[in-house]
């Protein structure tokens, strides 16, 4: 496979294949909070991530959630398929905690009868802002018809990874997705792993997401095997 990098992010890196259908994702070992303020690497982050990612996408996609993912091809790396990125990160909330809970002066731990949905626009620069169907309309960022498809996949999702954690004990209190558009679809894009979600232990509250490393709460890589291993994945 070639070894051009089209991006870099945080978390990814991003390179060409050599079919031009096919791109790779590596997963970096970086760990970064409060938008790029707090940075660290972490051996063994990028192996764990691939690994819940890949896992979580296996799922969704039995379950007819359909992803840029194709599979897993070693520790830290994964093949997709490209899609154009739409400039949204979608948030679902099924219990409060996090920003929400400053922004609107909810109880932290305060269970929602029914999820939340939040779009805010990926926007470093700007601080990823809220927005609202009319601000995404004006700035034409998303279609209505693939506002409200983003929006009942992001439910489905929901509905999906609340019974998978569920029955490992882990209560998934929140979490990000992303789309992408490919041959006139909205696919799942990006990934699905404990930096995209917070999950909390159904008995101990204890989080097992990027809060461990964001606050300094505990070794992160623990929290990440601990979620590997409740899925049923490598037991180290």
């Amino acid at each position: 496979m070639e070894s051009v990098c089209l991006y870099e992010g945080k978390a990814k890196r991003i390179f060409k294949t050599g079919d031009p259908d096919v791109l790779r994702i590596a997963y970096k070992d970086d760990a970064t909070a409060f938008n790029g303020e707090k940075m660290e690497v972490l051996e063994g982050k990028g192996r764990l991530n691939n690994e819940i990612s890949s896992l979580i996408f296996e799922r969704l996609q039995e379950a007819g959630l359909d992803s840029h993912f194709i599979e897993r091809i070693s520790e830290t790396e994964q093949l997709v398929r490209p899609v154009e990125i739409v400039p949204l990160e979608v948030v679902v909330r099924n219990i409060a905690a996090g920003s929400l809970v400053k922004r609107l002066g909810v109880k932290r731990g305060y269970a929602f009868e029914t999820p939340i949905v939040e779009f805010y626009y990926k926007d470093d620069e700007l601080g990823d802002p809220l927005l609202n169907e009319a601000h995404i309309a004006a700035l034409k960022l998303a279609e209505p018809e693939e506002l409200k498809q983003m929006q009942e996949m992001a439910l489905r999702v929901n509905e999906k990874l609340l019974h998978l954690f569920s029955e490992s004990g882990v209560d998934l209190v929140d979490f990000k997705i992303e789309f992408g558009r490919r041959e006139g679809k909205i696919l799942l894009a990006d990934e699905i792993s404990p930096d995209t979600c917070r999950l909390w232990d159904q008995k101990t509250g204890d989080s097992f997401d990027k809060d461990l490393f964001r606050f300094s709460q505990g070794n992160l890589q623990d929290g990440y095997k601990m979620i590997l291993q409740r899925l049923g994945g490598r037991k180290s």
